[in-house]
């Protein structure tokens, strides 16, 4: 095949696909959970409340998700080492302390979110939670402490898949389309207190801090080095791209069947599984359990996800054996927070009067006001040659990234002036 000026262009050989797919993984495990149970709510709400003007947001969150970790794809194949080990050996303990107390705080909020979701979607075809919970809390469990890297991987790479039902519960909702593509690409910021607390919860559920350690942690158990960064990129900008997709369509099937609509109030809707239960009059019973559907795996899926990232970054972040391919006597601290999680958080949604929706919603904006402190570390490290060496951002990402990182503080600092402005 000829390019311009006649020179031929290669296409992608049978080998260059096999270390793709042989590479895949890391980049879209890690986006694909981020529509979590907490994500799931969160572009619920944005689309109930403002309809479709919040899209230009993901649309813009999706260039700096992929721009974000292909940062961390660098480090862990250049490395071999993880972000929270990377920042203990770089920064202060008191630094590292911080960033880990404030990741166990926001993980055990979002694993916990992920488990009401969990029941609230069995609830949602008539199962209660006692019976669903525990049996699902060990199914997670067992899924990752029995299991090897490789088949755990496998697993989760089978449950994207899921996500198509949130693609196809948006087009039941039949929005106007041609709209959706104007707020797309077209920018319409507010500066009211509501607005701007959406948009640093939706930058803090779509690039949220968990992301950048899970991902790095994952390249160096899979033992992925730097001859195969071209294929990871692949993946994460694979990965990034079908996540901010799967947000979209959440936004726009609530945009349309809630937005300005007298019978269901649009602030009326809060959570996940109350968009899936208020979709059945207004799209139809396909759409409201193709929308419970996705909840339900999602909340499964990313209840495996969240536990083993936050394993896996205290175990670097304090020099601690981790690992899945390791035994339970090789690495006993890891598995003990992994089942930590998992056991406390199925635990705590079979608590009645637990206020979730008011957890899910502080998680992510919690995380959204670490990620600045965490793009800072980052942008540190990646541009350290001794610890990078070649490998260390071009000048024009460096240009990039500390204008973002110095917007998303203003963004943050907004957000928090707004509310005590308000209150």
């Amino acid at each position: 095949m000829l390019g311009r000026g006649g020179r031929t262009r290669r296409r992608p050989g049978r080998r260059e696909i096999l270390i793709f797919l042989t590479v895949l993984g890391p980049g879209l495990i890690t986006a694909m959970v981020d529509n979590d149970a907490g994500g799931i709510a969160t572009y619920s709400m944005a689309g109930a409340r403002f309809g479709y003007e919040m899209l230009w947001v993901l649309a813009f969150t999706a260039i700096l998700l992929a721009l974000v970790q292909e940062m961390t794809v660098r480090m862990g194949m250049v490395t071999g080492k993880g972000l929270a080990a990377l920042i203990r050996e770089r920064f202060s303990l008191r630094l590292t302390a911080f960033i880990m107390f404030t990741l166990l705080v926001t993980n055990f909020a979002n694993t916990v979110s992920n488990f009401a979701g969990l029941a609230a979607g069995m609830q949602l075809f008539h199962v209660p939670p006692w019976m669903a919970v525990p049996p699902l809390a060990v199914l997670i469990w067992w899924l990752v402490v029995r299991g090897s890297y490789k088949g755990v991987e496998k697993i989760f790479l089978v449950a994207s898949l899921v996500y198509v039902s949130y693609i196809i519960s948006a087009f039941l909702a039949r929005p106007e389309w041609g709209e959706v593509a104007k707020a797309v690409v077209t920018p319409s910021p507010r500066f009211d207190t509501a607005y701007l607390a959406l948009t640093v919860t939706i930058v803090g559920t779509t690039i949220a801090p968990w992301m950048q350690f899970y991902q790095q942690a994952a390249i160096v158990d899979k033992g992925l080095d730097s001859s195969k960064i071209r294929y990871e990129r692949a993946d994460t900008v694979v990965g990034s791209v079908l996540m901010t997709l799967v947000a979209m369509f959440i936004v726009i099937c609530c945009g349309a069947a809630f937005f300005n609509n007298p019978e269901i109030g649009a602030t009326t809707i809060t959570s996940a599984e109350q968009a899936a239960e208020a979709l059945a009059p207004v799209a139809g019973n396909y759409a409201s359990y193709l929308f419970a559907l996705g909840l339900l795996v999602a909340s499964l899926f990313a209840g495996s996800i969240l536990p083993l990232s936050t394993a896996y970054t205290v175990c670097e972040a304090f020099g601690w054996e981790s690992g899945v391919d390791r035994s339970y006597g090789e690495a006993p601290r890891f598995y003990f927070i992994y089942t930590f999680f998992i056991a406390g958080s199925a635990l705590l949604v079979m608590i009645p009067g637990i206020p979730l929706v008011m957890l899910m919603i502080v998680s992510q904006t919690m995380n959204g006001i670490l990620l600045p402190v965490i793009m800072l570390c980052m942008l540190i490290l990646i541009n350290d040659r001794d610890i990078m060496g070649a490998y260390v951002n071009p000048p024009w990402l460096n240009g990039v990234m500390w204008a973002v990182t110095a917007l998303l503080t203003l963004l943050t600092l907004a957000m928090i002036v707004s509310t005590f402005a308000s209150g």
